[in-house]
């Protein structure tokens, strides 16, 4: 297994021993992490064991009780609200727009962070929403009201609305909660093509592991609020792994496309402890 305290570079965004909860037990525990520049790192690992809690916590929505996050060298919750806004920008994982929302005016308050009593809606702010509606491909939606779309459709609004913010730095929370595989590969495409063609570094929560290895660059296993593993796809998902974190049964294909994993369930029961003690990347026991 990858020891978490090993030294990496410092990037930009990056937790220092955060440790953090919600008034009882810590629900992350001295955890570590930088997000490198210009990646997609994604974050997965069992319901509570504190994936979402790290990212909200690494947005400044959440203070850790120890530890800091660091923000281009600072402390995140040492900088003020809108200068964070500026830098990086979070799409939580249940967003609610109010009733008759139409799309363009959701994605208009992306532009928020930028305005001030001296500097009203400009001609920059006007090319940022464009420019977010064309990339999300919601651009013909723009006078349709958010209530009325697709769940696949909301969700690229959502993410337009965070380009619009326009920040080098995004944190997706579950971006394909309640999306149909066709739209869940559809937002993991644009994720892509955010990272690829726009150099943004991005930092999401995903339960999907096969969509988890399709567009990352960096995957971190957590479990029991701490960080268990991380690696490239091809380092981080193997049967071992998958037994002793998600207690699941489960082969690790190679897809002949990509050379990337796939895991495919065998069945629903609890991984076996043999199957728990098997060495890092070897098979689980004959069947």
């Amino acid at each position: 297994m990858t020891d978490p305290a090993v030294h990496r570079p410092v990037s930009r965004l990056g937790a220092e021993a955060v440790t953090v909860g919600y008034g009882g037990d810590p629900v992350v525990r001295n955890v570590t992490l930088d997000v490198p520049d210009g990646t997609v790192t994604t974050i997965i690992g069992p319901n509570g064991c504190g994936k979402s809690t790290l990212l909200r916590t690494m947005a400044r929505l959440l203070t850790p009780s120890s530890g800091r996050v660091r923000l281009d060298g600072e402390s995140v919750h040492d900088t003020p609200t809108r200068e964070v806004s500026g830098r990086l920008c979070l799409l939580p994982q249940h967003p609610v727009a109010p009733d008759g929302l139409v799309v363009r005016d959701l994605v208009t308050r992306g532009r928020h962070p930028h305005q001030r009593w001296f500097r009203q809606w400009s001609p920059r702010d006007e090319e940022a929403v464009d420019r977010a509606l064309e990339l999300t491909g919601v651009a013909d939606l723009r006078d349709r009201r958010v209530d009325e779309l697709s769940g696949g459709q909301r969700q690229r609004v959502w993410i337009a609305m965070t380009l619009a913010q326009d920040t080098e730095i995004m944190l997706l929370d579950e971006p394909t909660t309640f999306l149909d595989l066709a739209h869940q590969v559809e937002v993991v495409d644009l994720v892509l093509q955010l990272n690829r063609e726009r150099g943004r570094t991005v930092a999401m929560v995903l339960h999907d592991l096969t969509l988890a290895a399709r567009c990352s660059d960096l995957v971190v296993v957590m479990k029991d609020g701490a960080i268990l593993e991380r690696g490239k796809p091809n380092e981080v998902f193997t049967p071992g792994m998958l037994a002793e974190v998600f207690g699941l049964d489960a082969d690790v294909l190679s897809d002949p496309r990509t050379g990337l994993p796939i895991v495919v369930p065998v069945n629903s029961r609890s991984a076996t402890a043999d199957q728990v003690r098997s060495p890092r990347g070897a098979p689980g026991p004959p069947r």
